[in-house]
C-alpha cells in the first residue's frame, strides 16, 4: 500500500538568497529515497525547508544484477571460486557473451530494501549534502557542516516517524511555529501539517506570503520585483505597514533615498506620481500587526537617521568638485597587478579616444571613477556612477557629461537598460573594455562557476552595448590582438542572440560563421534566415548548401578559376548556371530577407544538378568548371550565413 511523506527540516534563519537553491537541492536528493513517488510540492520560510509527496511504495522493487565472474575458458579452480563467492554452485552460473569475450555471469537476485530503511539511511546524507555557498560547523569541531544549526526534524512515511538523527537531532512528528507568535514542539500528522503551521502564524508557500504582501501594499508603490522576492523568504508571516517621513528629504537626490530604503531597510519607496517620490515608504514585518504603531515608529525613527547620514554626506560631497578628486584616484587599488583606479581611468581615457569618443565622453570618462571618494558612495556603494553623475550634474558638468557617467555601469543585468546616450554607452564600452583587456592580460580568466570579477557580466554588457546601441564598433575592434579575448566575447554572442533574442542554436551558429564583428548586421541576418527558414524549399537548399561544402573542403582551390560557359553541359548544369545568374543580377540592393528569398528559388535547379550531374567528371577541366560553379553559388549567399549548419527540423527532431 502507497503511502505519503513529509520531510521538514527546520534551522535558524536561512540567508533569503540562498533558500531556492538550497530548496532545490534538498528535493532532488530526496527524489531517489521515494520508491515510485511523487513529489508533490516543495517548499521553504527562513526558518524551515519542507517537501511532500504522494505514492511511495512501502519497499523498493527488488533488482538482478549481473556479476561477471572469470572466462569461460579459466581453470576450474577459478570458476569455482567465483561461484563460492556468490553461494551458489558451479551449475547455477550461465556463460555470456560480453563484449568480445565468453564469460561465466551470475544472475544476483537482490531483494528491495523497505522505504523506512532507504530513507533513514540516506535523508541524513541528503540534507547535510546541500551545496550552500557558506556552511557553519555546528555545533562544535567535529559536528556536521550546515547553513545554520538545525533544531528540530519532521520526518513521516504515513503515520510513521521515519528514525534517523543528524548531529544529534532526532527526526519526529513535531513541528515548530512562528519565532514569536507560534509555539514549539507541535504534533502534527502529514494531512494536518499546513493548517498547524498557519494556526502557529507560518505561511509555508512562498506563493502565498508573496501574495499576501502585494495584496498589502498601497497604491503608488514603486514596483520591484526582487525586493518582493526577498521580502517573501525573509518572513514567514509577513505584514506590510506604511510610514512616513519629513518632506524635506526630498531634497536629496531620489537615487540616494531609494537606495536607502531599498538596500539598507528592506523598505518598497511609493510615488506621488511616475518618477516623483512621495514621503512615504512600505516595509514588511514578521509578524501579525502593530496595533500601537511601535514597529511603524521604529522604521521610521531608523529611516530618518539614515537619511540625515545620507544628507550630511551630501553636503560634505559637495565641497570637493569631482574634477579634484582625480588625483585621489591614485589611492584607490583597482587591482593589485592593474594599479589604482587612476591608471585605469588615463586607460579608459585614452580607449575612449580610440573609440572615436567625443568631448562629452572624453571629459566623462576623466570624472567616470572619481565618486568613488566621496562619502556617499564610500557609505552606499550600490550608488557608484549614479552619484558621479548626479555630482556632476549639480556642479556644472554638460548635461552629456552628466549622463555617461551616472550610466556607465549599465547594463548591470540582462534586464537593465543600456545607456541612453552614445557618450554613456561608449564610456560604459571603453571601461568594460580595460576590465577585460586587463584581467585576460594578467591571466584572470572565468572558468566554470568561477568569475570573481564579473567578467562574463562585463562581456555581456558590451554584447548588449554593440547589438542594441547607436555605436558603429566592431568586436574583433574592441578584443584588440587578444585572441582568447575575442572567442570569449563570441560566447556571449552566441548566448546573448540564443537565450534573450530567441534564435535558434543552428541559426545562430550558421549566421555567426559568416560574420561575427557588426552585431546588429548579424541580427539583421539573422532575423531574416529565422524568417525565411519556414519555406518549403529553404531547408532542402541548406542540405544541399551542406553537401557544396563537403564537396569544395577537398583540394579545390578557387584562385584564379572561372567558369568556361562551353565546358557546361546541357541540361541540369547549364541551368543551374544560368539561374544563378538570374538571382546575382536580381539581389543587387535588396535586403537579406529579399536575397535568401531569390535564394530559395534556387532549390530546383540545385537539385536537378546533383541528381544528373557527376561533379567529380574524369576531365580535370570540367570537374574544375564544375566545382567552380558550386563554389560561385556559395560564395553568392555566404556572406549571410554559412546554410551548412543549418539543421534540418527532420533531424533536429531525431536528435532532441
Amino acid at each position: 500500500m502507497a503511502k505519503d511523506f513529509l520531510l521538514e527540516v527546520g534551522v535558524e534563519e536561512i540567508p533569503d538568497w540562498m533558500i531556492p537553491d538550497g530548496l532545490a537541492a534538498l528535493t532532488e536528493a530526496v527524489r531517489p529515497l521515494l520508491p515510485e513517488g511523487e513529489i508533490l510540492w516543495s517548499e521553504a520560510t527562513p526558518r524551515r525547508l519542507a517537501l511532500r509527496a504522494h505514492g511511495v511504495a512501502q519497499r523498493e522493487a527488488d533488482r538482478v544484477e549481473l556479476v561477471q565472474g572469470p572466462a569461460k575458458g579459466a581453470p576450474e579452480a577459478a570458476v569455482a571460486g567465483f561461484a563460492k563467492k556468490q553461494g551458489v554452485e558451479v551449475s547455477a552460473l550461465e556463460v555470456r557473451t560480453i563484449g568480445r569475450a565468453e564469460k561465466y555471469v551470475y544472475e544476483k537476485q537482490i531483494p528491495g530494501r523497505s522505504t523506512q530503511e532507504l530513507l533513514a539511511e540516506g535523508l541524513p546524507k541528503a540534507i547535510l549534502g546541500i551545496p550552500w555557498p557558506k556552511t557553519m560547523l555546528w555545533p562544535a569541531k567535529g559536528g556536521a557542516r550546515f547553513i545554520r544549526p538545525i533544531r528540530w526534524i519532521l520526518c513521516l512515511l504515513g503515520e510513521d516517524v521515519v528514525p534517523f538523527t543528524v548531529n544529534g537531532i532526532a527526526a519526529g512528528n513535531e513541528t515548530w511555529g512562528h519565532r514569536q507568535l507560534g509555539k514549539i514542539h507541535v504534533p502534527v500528522t502529514i494531512a494536518s501539517y499546513e493548517a498547524k503551521l498557519r494556526e502557529n502564524f507560518v505561511l509555508l508557500r512562498a506563493a502565498e506570503r508573496r501574495a499576501k504582501i502585494v495584496a498589502e501594499l498601497p497604491a503608488g508603490v514603486k514596483a520591484d520585483a526582487a525586493l518582493l522576492e526577498t521580502l517573501t523568504y525573509i518572513t514567514e508571516y509577513p505584514t506590510a505597514i506604511t510610514g512616513s517621513f519629513a518632506e524635506e528629504y526630498l531634497q536629496l537626490p531620489a537615487e540616494v533615498l531609494v537606495t536607502v530604503m531599498r538596500y539598507h531597510q528592506k523598505y518598497f519607496s511609493v510615488e506621488k506620481q511616475a518618477g516623483q517620490l512621495a514621503p512615504q515608504f512600505v516595509a514588511v514585518m514578521n509578524t501579525a500587526s502593530d496595533p500601537e504603531g511601535l514597529v511603524r515608529h521604529g522604521n521610521e525613527r531608523v529611516l530618518r537617521a539614515r537619511f540625515n547620514d545620507a544628507r550630511f554626506f551630501y553636503e560634505v560631497d559637495q565641497q570637493k568638485p569631482l574634477a579634484s578628486r582625480v588625483e585621489a584616484l591614485k589611492n584607490v587599488t583597482f587591482q593589485a597587478q592593474l594599479g589604482s583606479y587612476w591608471e585605469k581611468t588615463q586607460r579608459v581615457v585614452a580607449l575612449t579616444k580610440e573609440l572615436g569618443g567625443g568631448p562629452d565622453a572624453v571629459r566623462a570618462a576623466e570624472l567616470a571613477k572619481t565618486d568613488l571618494t566621496t562619502e556617499m558612495v564610500k557609505e552606499f556603494t550600490e550608488l557608484q556612477g549614479i552619484v558621479g553623475g548626479i555630482y556632476a550634474r549639480a556642479q556644472g558638468e554638460a548635461e552629456g557629461v552628466a549622463q555617461a557617467i551616472y550610466d556607465h555601469y549599465r547594463p548591470n543585468s540582462m534586464e537593465d537598460a543600456i545607456p541612453a546616450t552614445a557618450a554613456g554607452q561608449l564610456l560604459s564600452l571603453a571601461d568594460k573594455v580595460d576590465t577585460l583587456r586587463g584581467c585576460f592580460r594578467i591571466g584572470l580568466i572565468p572558468s566554470g562557476s568561477k568569475d570573481p570579477f564579473a567578467l562574463r557580466r562585463a562581456a555581456q554588457g558590451i554584447v548588449r552595448i554593440l547589438a542594441e546601441g547607436e555605436l558603429k564598433l566592431g568586436l574583433g575592434q574592441l578584443a584588440g590582438e587578444d585572441r582568447k579575448l575575442h572567442e570569449f566575447l563570441l560566447d556571449r554572442v552566441g548566448y546573448y542572440f540564443q537565450e534573450i533574442r530567441g534564435y535558434a542554436y543552428d541559426e545562430v551558429k550558421a549566421v555567426l560563421a559568416a560574420g561575427s564583428d557588426d552585431l546588429p548586421d548579424v541580427e539583421a541576418r539573422l532575423a531574416a534566415v529565422k524568417a525565411i527558414r519556414s519555406s518549403e524549399n529553404f531547408e532542402a537548399l541548406a542540405a544541399g548548401f551542406k553537401r557544396i561544402r563537403k564537396i569544395l573542403d577537398g583540394d579545390f582551390d578557387p584562385a584564379g578559376q572561372h567558369i568556361d560557359e562551353s565546358l557546361l553541359e546541357a541540361g541540369p548544369e547549364q541551368e543551374l548556371y544560368a539561374q544563378l545568374r538570374r538571382v546575382k543580377a536580381a539581389v543587387a540592393g535588396t535586403s537579406y530577407g529579399e536575397r535568401l528569398a531569390l535564394m530559395a528559388t534556387l532549390r530546383t535547379a540545385v537539385d536537378a544538378f546533383f541528381d544528373k550531374v557527376l561533379v567529380n567528371a574524369p576531365d580535370p577541366r570540367v570537374r574544375a568548371n564544375r566545382l567552380t560553379l558550386l563554389f560561385d553559388l556559395k560564395a553568392e549567399f555566404s556572406g549571410i550565413a554559412d546554410f551548412s549548419e543549418i539543421v534540418p527540423k527532420a533531424q533536429e527532431n531525431l536528435t532532441s
